[in-house]
């Protein structure tokens, strides 16, 4: 397992971070509590979760995945061997946000924010988070799919400057070690940035956005941070919720699959995205490879990539997944995805 810096900070994290929102709506936690033991035997030592998953959030099941991690931590005492990063979540401001937590008024104050940290250390089952992040923005933006910038005023959004003194508060009282942002905006990375050198405010160490074959938006703007500023990405949904493997070209839905059981998930759908990802499966295959393998291994090689957030609902996944960090992509496999990428750009972003 190959191991990169987390931003400026000592963390070293492992290429192939593992994802969790499936625990406790897809996955037991018997299998929750399965996959971590793997994981780690593998080399994998970043978990990543949040206080909102399950995935999709329900008020019967949140913080379930949360509360497996806790109850495997007290089990094994691992936590040392573990960089485990979690996420509050920010206001509704659509249908498709939770609003059973906190009653719905989730903005990024120090009230919510505290009793966010509090609940999610309590489920957990520890005294400190490694890298907490910010699951979206207190403020209206182009992410989850929006092509264009909406143009929406809110009524009310909570200044980030106010955001970042009350995690500085977290980091100094020895809650949290790091803070992150997740999918947020070019825009949005600049202020955490420039309110952490102007007001000697805690920096963050990442951003956590949607990034795979199918959706390469990141490198448009994002990117150039990574380079210049040192803000590292995790990057989730590297198999755009299983669209990459194949499994549901041409309309198949496999029992139990995310897209079968949910109707909620639409951002890989689309005759756009079934045809680029027929193209990806078709060169992976041409050349001998899992199309799993083959869209991991290429999010793995990106230089802007501390940690490839994967996720499994049965355990041979999870090892195909996990054993992707041992694949090495060829120069022509690599051409073949940027000439299929200049054809179909960005279909699902």
């Amino acid at each position: 397992m190959e191991y990169r810096k987390l931003g400026r900070t000592d963390l070293e994290v492992s290429v192939i971070g593992l994802g969790t929102m499936t625990w406790g709506e897809q996955n037991s936690e018997a299998e929750a509590h399965e996959q971590l033991d793997y994981a780690l035997a593998q080399g994998v030592n970043l978990v990543d979760t949040a206080e909102m998953y399950p995935v999709p959030p329900k008020p019967e099941t949140q913080g379930l995945t949360e509360t497996y991690i806790g109850t495997w931590l007290a089990k094994t005492g691992r936590r040392s061997e573990i960089i485990l990063t979690s996420k509050v979540i920010g206001p509704m401001r659509d249908a498709k946000r939770p609003g059973h937590i906190r009653d719905g008024k989730t903005y990024l104050d120090r009230k919510n924010l505290t009793a966010a940290l509090d609940a999610s250390l309590k489920r957990l089952q520890t005294d400190y988070i490694d890298l907490y992040q910010l699951h979206w923005p207190d403020r209206t933006t182009a992410t989850f799919g929006k092509l264009a910038y909406p143009w929406v005023k809110d009524d009310y959004t909570v200044p980030i400057e106010e955001t970042l003194s009350v995690l500085q508060d977290f980091v100094r009282a020895g809650k949290v070690r790091h803070i992150g942002v997740s999918n947020e905006t070019p825009w949005g990375v600049a202020q955490y940035l420039k309110l952490s050198e102007t007001k000697g405010l805690p920096r963050i160490a990442s951003i956590q956005n949607a990034y795979s074959l199918l959706n390469r938006v990141f490198e448009i703007g994002l990117s150039e941070f990574t380079h210049w500023e040192d803000v590292s990405l995790l990057a989730y949904s590297p198999l755009a919720m299983g669209v990459l493997t194949g499994k549901y070209l041409d309309g198949a839905r496999p029992e139990g699959a995310r897209l079968t059981r949910f109707t909620r998930f639409t951002r890989y759908e689309g005759p756009e995205a079934e045809s680029a990802a027929r193209q990806y499966v078709q060169l992976a295959r041409e050349h001998g490879l899992s199309p799993a393998q083959m869209a991991l291994a290429w999010v793995n090689s990106r230089p802007f990539v501390a940690s490839n957030l994967i996720g499994a609902t049965t355990m041979e996944q999870l090892k195909e997944n996990i054993a992707s960090a041992q694949v090495q992509l060829s120069p022509e496999v690599l051409e073949g995805i940027e000439r299929i990428h200049r054809s179909q750009p960005n279909p699902c972003p």
